[in-house]
Protein backbone atom coordinates (compact mmCIF):
# COMPACT_ATOMS: atom_id res chain seq x y z
CA UNK A 1 0.00 0.00 0.00
CA UNK A 2 1.47 3.33 -1.10
CA UNK A 3 0.39 6.54 0.63
CA UNK A 4 0.10 9.20 -2.09
CA UNK A 5 -1.00 12.18 -0.02
CA UNK A 6 -3.16 13.28 2.89
CA UNK A 7 -6.65 14.42 1.91
CA UNK A 8 -8.29 17.51 3.40
CA UNK A 9 -10.89 17.00 6.11
CA UNK A 10 -14.53 17.78 5.26
CA UNK A 11 -14.50 21.02 7.31
CA UNK A 12 -11.70 22.39 5.17
CA UNK A 13 -13.47 21.52 1.92
CA UNK A 14 -16.75 23.03 3.13
CA UNK A 15 -14.96 26.24 4.15
CA UNK A 16 -13.37 26.45 0.72
CA UNK A 17 -16.67 25.73 -1.07
CA UNK A 18 -19.44 27.03 1.23
CA UNK A 19 -23.16 27.02 0.59
CA UNK A 20 -24.97 30.32 0.30
CA UNK A 21 -27.78 31.08 2.74
CA UNK A 22 -30.30 30.57 -0.05
CA UNK A 23 -28.89 27.15 -0.93
CA UNK A 24 -28.98 26.01 2.70
CA UNK A 25 -32.58 27.19 3.05
CA UNK A 26 -33.63 25.36 -0.12
CA UNK A 27 -32.02 22.13 1.08
CA UNK A 28 -33.80 22.44 4.45
CA UNK A 29 -37.09 22.89 2.60
CA UNK A 30 -36.43 19.81 0.46
CA UNK A 31 -35.44 17.77 3.51
CA UNK A 32 -38.70 18.60 5.25
CA UNK A 33 -40.77 17.59 2.20
CA UNK A 34 -38.98 14.24 1.99
CA UNK A 35 -39.24 13.56 5.74
CA UNK A 36 -42.99 14.14 5.57
CA UNK A 37 -43.27 11.41 2.94
CA UNK A 38 -41.39 8.90 5.10
CA UNK A 39 -43.32 9.84 8.24
CA UNK A 40 -46.66 9.46 6.45
CA UNK A 41 -47.62 13.15 6.77
CA UNK A 42 -47.44 13.56 2.99
CA UNK A 43 -48.81 11.23 0.34
CA UNK A 44 -46.50 12.50 -2.38
CA UNK A 45 -44.63 9.82 -4.30
CA UNK A 46 -40.83 9.93 -4.38
CA UNK A 47 -38.76 9.33 -7.49
CA UNK A 48 -35.05 8.81 -6.82
CA UNK A 49 -34.05 9.05 -10.43
CA UNK A 50 -30.98 9.68 -12.53
CA UNK A 51 -27.87 8.17 -14.09
CA UNK A 52 -26.35 4.95 -12.81
CA UNK A 53 -23.23 7.03 -12.17
CA UNK A 54 -22.45 10.72 -12.46
CA UNK A 55 -19.76 11.04 -15.12
CA UNK A 56 -19.49 14.38 -16.91
CA UNK A 57 -20.76 17.46 -15.09
CA UNK A 58 -22.29 19.20 -18.11
CA UNK A 59 -24.41 16.23 -19.13
CA UNK A 60 -25.51 15.45 -15.56
CA UNK A 61 -26.61 19.05 -14.95
CA UNK A 62 -28.36 19.16 -18.34
CA UNK A 63 -30.33 16.09 -17.27
CA UNK A 64 -31.19 17.58 -13.87
CA UNK A 65 -32.39 20.83 -15.46
CA UNK A 66 -34.76 18.71 -17.56
CA UNK A 67 -36.03 17.05 -14.37
CA UNK A 68 -36.77 20.47 -12.87
CA UNK A 69 -39.11 21.31 -15.75
CA UNK A 70 -40.97 18.03 -15.25
CA UNK A 71 -41.04 18.47 -11.46
CA UNK A 72 -42.97 21.71 -11.80
CA UNK A 73 -45.67 19.91 -13.78
CA UNK A 74 -46.12 16.99 -11.35
CA UNK A 75 -45.38 18.72 -8.04
CA UNK A 76 -48.83 18.05 -6.59
CA UNK A 77 -48.23 14.27 -6.72
CA UNK A 78 -44.49 13.56 -7.11
CA UNK A 79 -41.34 14.78 -5.38
CA UNK A 80 -38.20 14.15 -7.43
CA UNK A 81 -34.82 13.45 -5.83
CA UNK A 82 -32.21 13.34 -8.61
CA UNK A 83 -29.48 10.73 -8.39
CA UNK A 84 -25.97 12.14 -8.52
CA UNK A 85 -24.08 8.96 -7.69
CA UNK A 86 -20.43 9.90 -7.34
CA UNK A 87 -19.24 6.74 -5.52
CA UNK A 88 -19.70 3.50 -7.45
CA UNK A 89 -19.21 0.01 -5.98
CA UNK A 90 -17.80 -2.44 -8.50
CA UNK A 91 -18.48 -6.16 -8.27
CA UNK A 92 -14.89 -7.14 -9.11
CA UNK A 93 -13.24 -3.88 -8.10
CA UNK A 94 -12.48 -3.02 -11.73
CA UNK A 95 -13.99 -0.30 -13.90
CA UNK A 96 -15.13 3.27 -13.31
CA UNK A 97 -15.52 3.79 -9.55
CA UNK A 98 -17.21 7.14 -9.78
CA UNK A 99 -16.39 10.82 -9.88
CA UNK A 100 -14.78 10.76 -6.43
CA UNK A 101 -12.08 8.49 -7.89
CA UNK A 102 -11.95 9.93 -11.40
CA UNK A 103 -13.37 13.43 -11.78
CA UNK A 104 -12.58 12.97 -15.46
CA UNK A 105 -13.33 9.39 -16.58
CA UNK A 106 -10.82 9.78 -19.40
CA UNK A 107 -7.93 10.48 -17.01
CA UNK A 108 -6.17 8.73 -14.14
CA UNK A 109 -7.71 8.67 -10.62
CA UNK A 110 -7.19 11.76 -8.46
CA UNK A 111 -8.99 11.55 -5.13
CA UNK A 112 -8.39 15.15 -4.05
CA UNK A 113 -9.74 16.55 -7.32
CA UNK A 114 -12.52 13.99 -7.04
CA UNK A 115 -13.61 15.30 -3.64
CA UNK A 116 -13.65 18.83 -5.03
CA UNK A 117 -15.57 17.68 -8.12
CA UNK A 118 -18.32 15.83 -6.24
CA UNK A 119 -18.95 18.79 -3.96
CA UNK A 120 -18.98 21.10 -6.97
CA UNK A 121 -21.52 19.05 -8.94
CA UNK A 122 -23.89 18.65 -5.98
CA UNK A 123 -23.62 22.37 -5.16
CA UNK A 124 -24.21 23.30 -8.80
CA UNK A 125 -27.35 21.15 -8.94
CA UNK A 126 -28.69 22.80 -5.77
CA UNK A 127 -27.84 26.33 -6.88
CA UNK A 128 -29.09 26.01 -10.46
CA UNK A 129 -32.18 23.80 -10.03
CA UNK A 130 -33.11 23.83 -6.33
CA UNK A 131 -32.65 20.07 -6.14
CA UNK A 132 -30.66 18.63 -3.23
CA UNK A 133 -29.86 15.21 -4.51
CA UNK A 134 -29.21 11.56 -3.64
CA UNK A 135 -25.88 9.76 -3.51
CA UNK A 136 -24.65 6.34 -2.45
CA UNK A 137 -22.58 6.06 0.73
CA UNK A 138 -19.84 3.78 -0.54
CA UNK A 139 -17.28 5.18 1.89
CA UNK A 140 -18.89 6.24 5.20
CA UNK A 141 -16.04 8.68 5.88
CA UNK A 142 -16.79 10.58 2.66
CA UNK A 143 -20.35 11.49 3.64
CA UNK A 144 -19.22 14.56 5.58
CA UNK A 145 -17.89 16.17 2.40
CA UNK A 146 -21.50 16.30 1.16
CA UNK A 147 -23.57 16.27 4.36
CA UNK A 148 -24.88 19.81 3.81
CA UNK A 149 -26.01 19.19 0.20
CA UNK A 150 -27.54 15.69 0.21
CA UNK A 151 -31.22 15.01 0.93
CA UNK A 152 -31.14 11.24 0.48
CA UNK A 153 -28.51 8.52 0.95
CA UNK A 154 -28.53 4.90 -0.22
CA UNK A 155 -26.53 2.01 1.22
CA UNK A 156 -25.76 -0.50 -1.50
CA UNK A 157 -26.43 -4.23 -1.59
CA UNK A 158 -22.75 -5.06 -0.98
CA UNK A 159 -22.38 -2.54 1.88
CA UNK A 160 -25.59 -3.17 3.81
CA UNK A 161 -24.00 -5.87 6.01
CA UNK A 162 -21.08 -3.63 6.97
CA UNK A 163 -21.07 -2.43 10.58
CA UNK A 164 -19.58 0.99 9.82
CA UNK A 165 -22.21 1.74 7.18
CA UNK A 166 -24.99 0.83 9.60
CA UNK A 167 -23.57 2.92 12.44
CA UNK A 168 -22.80 5.91 10.22
CA UNK A 169 -26.36 5.75 8.86
CA UNK A 170 -27.66 6.06 12.42
CA UNK A 171 -26.09 9.51 12.63
CA UNK A 172 -27.31 10.95 9.33
CA UNK A 173 -29.98 13.65 9.39
CA UNK A 174 -31.59 12.59 6.09
CA UNK A 175 -33.43 9.40 5.08
CA UNK A 176 -31.18 6.43 4.39
CA UNK A 177 -32.28 3.55 2.19
CA UNK A 178 -30.89 0.10 2.99
CA UNK A 179 -30.84 -2.18 -0.06
CA UNK A 180 -31.52 -5.85 0.33
CA UNK A 181 -28.21 -7.74 -0.05
CA UNK A 182 -27.27 -9.51 -3.26
CA UNK A 183 -28.26 -12.80 -1.59
CA UNK A 184 -31.83 -11.55 -1.17
CA UNK A 185 -31.95 -12.29 2.58
CA UNK A 186 -34.43 -9.72 3.87
CA UNK A 187 -33.42 -10.31 7.49
CA UNK A 188 -30.02 -8.75 6.71
CA UNK A 189 -31.70 -5.64 5.33
CA UNK A 190 -34.08 -5.43 8.29
CA UNK A 191 -31.17 -5.81 10.73
CA UNK A 192 -29.44 -2.92 8.96
CA UNK A 193 -32.56 -0.75 9.28
CA UNK A 194 -32.84 -1.65 12.96
CA UNK A 195 -29.20 -0.74 13.58
CA UNK A 196 -29.62 2.56 11.72
CA UNK A 197 -32.73 3.50 13.71
CA UNK A 198 -30.95 2.93 17.05
CA UNK A 199 -28.46 5.20 18.82
CA UNK A 200 -24.78 4.18 19.01
CA UNK A 201 -21.32 5.14 20.20
CA UNK A 202 -18.62 4.38 17.63
CA UNK A 203 -15.44 5.57 15.89
CA UNK A 204 -15.88 7.89 12.91
CA UNK A 205 -13.11 9.78 11.09
CA UNK A 206 -10.77 9.31 14.08
CA UNK A 207 -13.33 10.60 16.61
CA UNK A 208 -15.43 8.92 19.27
CA UNK A 209 -18.97 9.90 18.26
CA UNK A 210 -22.53 9.24 19.37
CA UNK A 211 -25.63 9.06 17.21
CA UNK A 212 -29.30 9.49 18.04
CA UNK A 213 -30.58 6.96 15.51
CA UNK A 214 -32.16 7.69 12.15
CA UNK A 215 -35.96 7.33 12.27
CA UNK A 216 -36.15 7.48 8.47
CA UNK A 217 -33.91 4.49 7.70
CA UNK A 218 -35.92 2.25 5.38
CA UNK A 219 -35.86 -0.60 2.86
CA UNK A 220 -34.88 -0.58 -0.80
CA UNK A 221 -35.98 -3.66 -2.71
CA UNK A 222 -33.59 -4.21 -5.63
CA UNK A 223 -33.91 -7.91 -6.44
CA UNK A 224 -31.15 -10.44 -5.84
CA UNK A 225 -29.02 -13.13 -7.46
CA UNK A 226 -29.32 -16.86 -6.83
CA UNK A 227 -26.37 -19.23 -6.40
CA UNK A 228 -26.21 -19.80 -10.15
CA UNK A 229 -25.97 -16.07 -10.88
CA UNK A 230 -29.54 -15.62 -12.11
CA UNK A 231 -31.41 -12.42 -11.27
CA UNK A 232 -34.49 -12.89 -9.07
CA UNK A 233 -36.95 -10.02 -8.70
CA UNK A 234 -38.62 -8.97 -5.43
CA UNK A 235 -40.96 -6.18 -6.54
CA UNK A 236 -44.07 -8.32 -7.04
CA UNK A 237 -47.30 -8.03 -5.07
CA UNK A 238 -46.43 -11.02 -2.89
CA UNK A 239 -42.93 -9.67 -2.17
CA UNK A 240 -44.29 -6.30 -1.08
CA UNK A 241 -46.99 -7.87 1.07
CA UNK A 242 -44.33 -10.02 2.71
CA UNK A 243 -42.20 -6.96 3.43
CA UNK A 244 -45.22 -5.20 4.91
CA UNK A 245 -45.82 -8.18 7.21
CA UNK A 246 -42.14 -8.24 8.26
CA UNK A 247 -42.30 -4.54 9.10
CA UNK A 248 -45.51 -5.03 11.09
CA UNK A 249 -43.80 -7.63 13.27
CA UNK A 250 -40.55 -5.67 13.63
CA UNK A 251 -41.54 -2.76 15.81
CA UNK A 252 -39.61 -0.37 13.57
CA UNK A 253 -40.92 3.16 13.17
CA UNK A 254 -41.89 4.77 9.88
CA UNK A 255 -42.21 1.56 7.81
CA UNK A 256 -41.20 2.42 4.26
CA UNK A 257 -39.79 0.97 1.08
CA UNK A 258 -38.37 2.35 -2.13
CA UNK A 259 -38.53 -0.07 -5.06
CA UNK A 260 -35.46 -0.14 -7.27
CA UNK A 261 -36.86 -1.03 -10.69
CA UNK A 262 -33.46 -1.78 -12.24
CA UNK A 263 -30.55 -3.96 -11.04
CA UNK A 264 -31.62 -7.54 -10.26
CA UNK A 265 -35.31 -6.57 -10.43
CA UNK A 266 -34.91 -5.97 -14.15
CA UNK A 267 -31.91 -8.22 -14.70
CA UNK A 268 -30.29 -4.95 -15.84
CA UNK A 269 -32.62 -4.94 -18.85
CA UNK A 270 -33.15 -1.21 -18.54
CA UNK A 271 -36.30 -1.00 -20.68
CA UNK A 272 -38.02 -3.33 -18.21
CA UNK A 273 -38.02 -0.44 -15.73
CA UNK A 274 -41.15 0.91 -17.41
CA UNK A 275 -43.11 -2.33 -17.02
CA UNK A 276 -41.88 -2.91 -13.47
CA UNK A 277 -42.90 0.62 -12.48
CA UNK A 278 -46.43 -0.03 -13.67
CA UNK A 279 -46.48 -3.41 -11.88
CA UNK A 280 -45.58 -1.73 -8.57
CA UNK A 281 -48.20 0.98 -9.07
CA UNK A 282 -50.80 -1.73 -9.78
CA UNK A 283 -49.91 -3.49 -6.50
CA UNK A 284 -50.27 -0.20 -4.63
CA UNK A 285 -53.68 0.44 -6.18
CA UNK A 286 -54.99 -2.95 -5.04
CA UNK A 287 -53.57 -3.23 -1.51
CA UNK A 288 -53.70 -0.44 1.06
CA UNK A 289 -50.86 -1.94 3.14
CA UNK A 290 -48.59 -1.89 0.09
CA UNK A 291 -49.73 1.62 -0.80
CA UNK A 292 -48.77 2.88 2.67
CA UNK A 293 -45.44 1.01 2.60
CA UNK A 294 -44.12 1.98 -0.84
CA UNK A 295 -42.97 5.59 -0.72
CA UNK A 296 -41.42 5.72 -4.15
CA UNK A 297 -39.24 4.25 -6.87
CA UNK A 298 -35.57 4.26 -7.78
CA UNK A 299 -35.06 4.55 -11.54
CA UNK A 300 -31.84 4.62 -13.57
CA UNK A 301 -32.26 7.20 -16.29
CA UNK A 302 -30.12 9.57 -18.35
CA UNK A 303 -30.33 11.52 -21.60
CA UNK A 304 -29.64 8.65 -24.03
CA UNK A 305 -30.90 5.05 -23.86
CA UNK A 306 -28.47 2.29 -22.93
CA UNK A 307 -24.78 2.42 -22.04
CA UNK A 308 -21.41 2.95 -23.68
CA UNK A 309 -17.76 2.28 -22.99
CA UNK A 310 -15.51 5.06 -21.70
CA UNK A 311 -14.05 6.84 -24.71
CA UNK A 312 -17.07 6.44 -27.00
CA UNK A 313 -18.08 9.97 -25.99
CA UNK A 314 -21.83 9.86 -26.60
CA UNK A 315 -23.22 12.84 -24.71
CA UNK A 316 -25.53 11.87 -21.84
CA UNK A 317 -25.12 8.10 -22.23
CA UNK A 318 -24.19 6.01 -19.19
CA UNK A 319 -20.65 4.66 -18.90
CA UNK A 320 -21.73 2.08 -16.32
CA UNK A 321 -25.10 0.27 -16.27
CA UNK A 322 -27.58 1.00 -19.08
CA UNK A 323 -30.19 3.66 -18.36
CA UNK A 324 -33.57 4.74 -19.69
CA UNK A 325 -33.24 7.66 -22.11
CA UNK A 326 -34.85 11.05 -21.58
CA UNK A 327 -37.87 10.73 -23.88
CA UNK A 328 -38.96 7.48 -22.21
CA UNK A 329 -38.16 8.91 -18.77
CA UNK A 330 -40.27 12.02 -19.26
CA UNK A 331 -43.24 10.00 -20.48
CA UNK A 332 -42.86 7.53 -17.60
CA UNK A 333 -42.92 10.30 -14.98
CA UNK A 334 -46.10 11.76 -16.46
CA UNK A 335 -47.65 8.28 -16.58
CA UNK A 336 -46.79 7.73 -12.91
CA UNK A 337 -48.36 11.05 -11.94
CA UNK A 338 -51.52 10.23 -13.89
CA UNK A 339 -51.88 6.85 -12.17
CA UNK A 340 -51.47 8.16 -8.60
Amino acid sequence: MNFKGKLPIPKEVKERFPLTKEMAEQKAKNDEEIRKVFSGESDKFLLVIGPCSADYKDAVLDYIHRLRVVQEKVQDKIFIIPRIYTNKPRTTGDGYKGMVHQPNPDKEPDMYEGIVAIRDIHMSALKETGFSCADEMLYPDNYRYLSDVLSYVAIGARSVENQQHRLAASGLEVPVGMKNPTSGDLSIMMNAITAAQHSHTFIYRGWEVTSDGNPYAHAIMRGFVDRDGHSISNYHYEDLQKLSDIYAASGLINPAAIIDVNHANSGKKYLEQIRITKDVLYSMAHNNDIKKLVKGLMIESYIEDGAQKIGENVYGKSITDPCLGWEKTEKLIYDIAESL
